[in-house]
């Protein structure tokens, strides 16, 4: 995993620790300046807790995790491309991902 450059959210309203992309999502980036900016977008919208394109059922259960210290997982969907973003227990590390690499 590469770690990407983090951006300080004033409004966010959990940790997300250090803050990495899958290699596959980090050359994607480098490679497509709009895929680039919806990642930069979606992790904004994470860290304010918009779970994006997350079922409800899943949304519930990171409202719940926001309070009982446990994972938080979202995803986004921009065109043909879907990411996922996932904040460990802890909120040690926040990982983006495409789900085939889960």
């Amino acid at each position: 995993m590469r770690e990407e450059e983090q951006g300080e959210v004033n409004s966010m309203k959990f940790e997300l620790g250090k803050t990495v992309a899958t290699t596959g999502v980090h050359c994607k980036m480098q490679e497509d300046k709009g895929f680039d900016s919806f990642v930069k977008r979606s992790l904004e919208r994470y860290s304010n807790c918009d779970w994006g394109d997350t079922c409800e059922e899943d949304k519930l259960e990171n409202e719940k995790s926001l309070k009982n210290g446990e994972r938080i997982l979202a995803v986004y969907e921009h065109g043909d491309d879907t990411i996922w973003i996932i904040t460990e227990w802890d909120r040690s590390v926040t990982t983006i991902l495409f789900p085939s690499e889960y």
